[in-house]
């Protein structure tokens, strides 16, 4: 480790301790946090499965840069690659289309058989893997609905899939001891104002009976389900809205999805985290970045990101909180969109442990909101950066913007090349 690093990092302690913050004890904390990286933002959501089946859902990727993942292999190495730029442990998630398979399964029949060479690839690395069963992308999807949809067939084939997926994510559990969070989220909706609202819903209610009657070990699968505001296609009505979701999860104690792109364009997942948890058990977050609702940006270090991370840590909701990050760009490096996004994430949590919770929680109590105020702004300026720099030297990835190089290095080599 370079001595500036190390140096910096002691003198960041002392100014830091003399509020009362443990800073090793903080880098100790962060280390054993989890964050799920989406696989899908290396091949902009097409897997191996139905590769020349269009995007549907309301999911739209926009740009061409050169060298998107166009197999299992691929994709791999360049998650490989991505996780060497990053601190810490972290976990991969998952969607059934991204089976890696010779053979032609259809999605209500995929089993933990055609994921197994992910989960050997997990094991070999130490990760973690989360699922999600994929209901979009199909012929059965092609109309906008799935599991409300009002044919017994194709709704029966959708709960199918959601029950193989279901499975698929308890085998991931049990194989790398890690549990797998399998997320359930469809696009069905409405362009325009429907006549019946109560019906899709309560056909989208029974059919997560059906998908959830099985009890799984939660040790090895727990279940989430996630709502949207809207989608393309969908402008009018959405059947899974959040109040729909809020109101299951708490009912049948499922994990409830919050992404912080599927609600109104001034609303903020970061207020809700309080409220949700005082009667869940558990939250899954998808962090994304929403410039104009669901845009999928890459994460960056914004106001809500930080907010996010402070009511985590302020509220002590880490132990039940589940954190993933769902983007997806096309058109910039693909490799360099994880890295920014997840580094992003894990510096908002370290800086939310660098601050005196304590310390502004009493002085709000007392109504020293001079106090309050004053702290809060000016631990804006205290040494974060030596900290991260310090975490990141020690977890033997590149310090502040040395990881580019890297990058740009394996594009070079190896994304360039996948063109030729």
């Amino acid at each position: 480790m370079e001595p500036t690093i190390q140096s910096s990092y002691e003198e960041a302690k002392k100014l830091y301790a003399q509020h009362g913050i443990d800073v090793d004890r903080a880098l100790e904390r962060l280390a054993q946090i989890k964050i799920s990286m989406h696989c899908w933002q290396g091949d902009d959501v097409r897997g191996f499965l139905n590769r020349d089946q269009d995007l549907t859902g309301g999911i739209s990727v926009t740009g061409n840069y050169p060298g998107a993942a166009r197999t299992p292999e691929e994709l791999r190495a360049d998650l490989e690659k991505a996780f060497s730029l990053i601190p810490g442990k972290q976990k991969v998630n998952l969607h059934s289309i991204y089976a890696d398979t010779d053979e032609k399964v259809e999605l209500d029949r995929i089993e933990p058989k055609h994921f197994e060479s992910w989960v050997h690839w997990a094991k070999e690395h130490g990760l973690g893997l989360d699922f999600n069963p994929t209901c979009f992308s199909h012929e059965k999807s092609q109309d906008g609905f799935t599991l409300s949809h009002p044919d017994p067939a194709i709704r029966q084939f959708w709960i199918d899939h959601c029950k193989a997926s279901r499975k698929i994510g308890a085998y991931f559990g049990e194989q790398l001891g890690q549990t797998c969070v399998t997320n359930v989220w469809i696009p069905d909706g409405f362009k325009d104002i429907p006549a019946d609202r109560l019906g899709p819903r309560q056909r989208l209610k029974d059919a997560l009976d059906e998908v959830f009657a099985e009890e799984l070990n939660p040790a090895h699968n727990l279940d989430a389900v996630e709502s949207k505001l809207f989608g393309i296609g969908s402008e009018a009505y959405v059947v899974g809205s959040h109040e729909f979701y809020m109101g299951y999860g708490l009912q049948n104690n499922k994990l409830i999805c919050l992404d912080a792109g599927h609600f109104h364009p001034t609303e903020v997942i970061s207020n809700k985290l309080s409220s949700l948890s005082l009667f869940a058990d558990g939250i899954l977050l998808h962090v994304s970045r929403p410039m104009r609702w669901d845009s999928d940006h890459v994460v960056i270090l914004d106001d809500e990101l930080l907010d996010i991370a402070k009511e985590l840590v302020y509220g002590d909701l880490l132990g039940k909180t589940h954190i993933g990050l769902d983007f997806f760009d096309g058109s910039i490096n693909r490799v360099a969109a994880w890295v920014i996004g997840t580094r992003n994430t894990i510096k908002a949590l370290l800086r939310a442990m660098l601050t005196p919770a304590e310390a502004l929680k009493q002085a709000e109590l007392e109504g020293d909101y001079t106090t309050r105020l004053a702290l809060t702004e000016e631990f804006k300026s205290y040494p974060f950066g030596a900290v991260w720099d310090y975490y990141c030297a020690k977890s033997g990835v590149p310090v502040r913007e040395q990881w580019l190089a890297e990058v740009k290095s394996y594009e070079r080599d190896v994304l360039l090349k996948r063109g030729e």
